[in-house]
């Protein structure tokens, strides 16, 4: 399996998008659309997801189990013992792992990208860890509520993210539903999504929006991406579940 470059160059678009932001933001104590959590709470994530990754990337390289985090537990205790740190440590924080990150994926070989790792949703190559990195940075973006929202994600990684949550919820929702994307393709998903029973849609929208409500969900109110207001649908949206 070859390098993941255009991941990886979506990696470094993010995170640099995402320094940026977080520049230009005078205290991270505020609240972020997660709820709970500040927007240090955010960027402590981010930084400590790109040290979790990089780790699957060692793995990868070693052939040495190395999980992402040592457990749930310690995982959370990490973003709380950081977030409230200054902003300018906090962003040389953000600076050094992603720049760890984009190191060990340098050192990796074609055969290495095929190795097979796992997170905590179960097994995946290696060559999916930088897409794991998108989408963590991308959506992140949005959540830290510093005036950057869902369009900003390019069309090309807003559509993979939905083709993907699309198949995640296959067998989370009770009724099928379709969508459109760019270019008039059609994703259906659900129990009735491929045979002959009507669907719900198709939903249409900015593919953007389509992303934003698929991983904000439309009831609940789990983040502040958007809830389908910009989306339109042949008898309304349908609730969605929590995606992960």
């Amino acid at each position: 399996m070859s390098r993941p470059d255009r991941e990886l160059s979506w990696v470094a678009d993010g995170q640099a998008l995402f320094e940026q932001t977080v520049m230009r933001l005078d205290d991270l104590r505020g609240p972020s659309k997660l709820p709970g959590w500040t927007r240090g709470h955010v960027v402590t994530h981010v930084a400590r997801n790109a040290e979790g990754l990089g780790r699957l990337l060692t793995w990868a390289r070693t052939g040495i189990e190395t999980p992402m985090y040592p457990s749930v537990e310690a995982r959370e205790a990490e973003i709380q013992a950081g977030a409230g740190r200054a902003q300018a440590e906090q962003l040389d924080d953000l600076r050094r792992t992603a720049a760890a990150f984009a190191a060990t994926a340098r050192e990796l070989s074609p055969n290495q990208w095929d190795a097979t790792v796992a997170t905590r949703h179960g097994p995946m190559p290696a060559a999916r860890v930088p897409w794991a990195r998108v989408r963590e940075l991308w959506l992140h973006l949005v959540d830290l509520d510093a005036g950057v929202g869902i369009d900003v994600m390019p069309e090309d990684i807003a559509t993979v993210l939905v083709r993907e949550v699309a198949v995640w919820m296959h067998t989370r929702v009770p009724a099928g539903i379709q969508l459109q994307l760019p270019g008039g393709e059609l994703v259906a998903f659900g129990p009735e999504a491929t045979g002959a029973k009507p669907v719900t849609g198709p939903v249409s929208g900015p593919v953007q929006q389509l992303a934003g409500w698929l991983t904000g969900g439309l009831t609940g109110g789990l983040t502040g991406r958007p809830h389908g207001r910009a989306l339109t649908a042949r008898g309304g949206l349908p609730e969605l579940p929590p995606w992960i």
